[in-house]
């Protein structure tokens, strides 16, 4: 219920007629060791790189939002005006999710994230990439930017069309992943507590799909 909802610890307690620091202790107690079972359904890059072979990809950054930690300034995301972190995500064309990265810091930027982390190595051993404009300057196929002051010729048009149409599975692919809510809605715990909620939920995603169940 927290990680899929993200309630607040006072409205699940009230739900269960306990107090809210019995909440927090269970929850404190109970996120790690999910994060911990389900580790080994949750591909690491060895496993991406086995299952994207010879075969096309999509990549896509997404931000998951937290609230403002005071000595935690790099988790402030100039493009999407909030805090939290950034997430990489690949699938195939078909939307088979293959890596959800570890998230990163707000700030990063998804062509850095990309080079940054096992994203650009999965890439290299894939029979290549497709991402947004965020990722230009990458291996990756992505859209053409207007030039200044000028406009796409219908060519240009064109193909971004195509490029965005492709894209639409790792779009939904994210939002699948992020109706874990507490991805999607503002994390409220301790920063320290954070990656071990992020990889439980990440656990429980890739689970999920392994079982066929929500």
């Amino acid at each position: 219920m927290y990680i899929r909802q993200n309630g607040t610890q006072e409205f699940i307690g009230d739900l269960r007629d306990v107090s809210q620091p019995t909440i927090s202790r269970i929850v404190t107690t109970l996120v790690p060791i999910i994060k911990a079972v389900l580790e080994e359904f949750v591909p690491v890059a060895k496993d991406a790189i086995e299952m994207v072979k010879g075969r096309a990809c999509l990549v896509d950054g997404t931000i998951t939002p937290c609230w403002s930690y005071t000595d935690h300034k790099e988790l402030w995301s100039r493009k999407k005006g909030t805090t939290g972190f950034n997430a990489q995500l690949i699938t195939l064309l078909d939307g088979t999710p293959v890596y959800i990265s570890d998230p990163l810091p707000g700030k990063t930027h998804d062509k850095t994230a990309f080079d940054g982390t096992a994203v650009a190595e999965i890439i290299r051993n894939s029979g290549g990439g497709i991402g947004d404009k965020g990722y230009q300057g990458t291996s990756l196929a992505t859209p053409r930017k207007k030039p200044k002051g000028g406009e796409l010729s219908k060519r240009d048009k064109e193909s971004n069309a195509a490029i965005s149409a492709l894209r639409a599975p790792v779009e939904r692919v994210f939002a699948h992943f992020k109706s874990w809510r507490i991805l999607h809605t503002d994390y409220r715990r301790p920063y320290s507590t954070y990656h071990d909620a992020f990889n439980a939920a990440r656990g429980l995603f890739f689970f999920s799909i392994t079982w066929s169940f929500e």
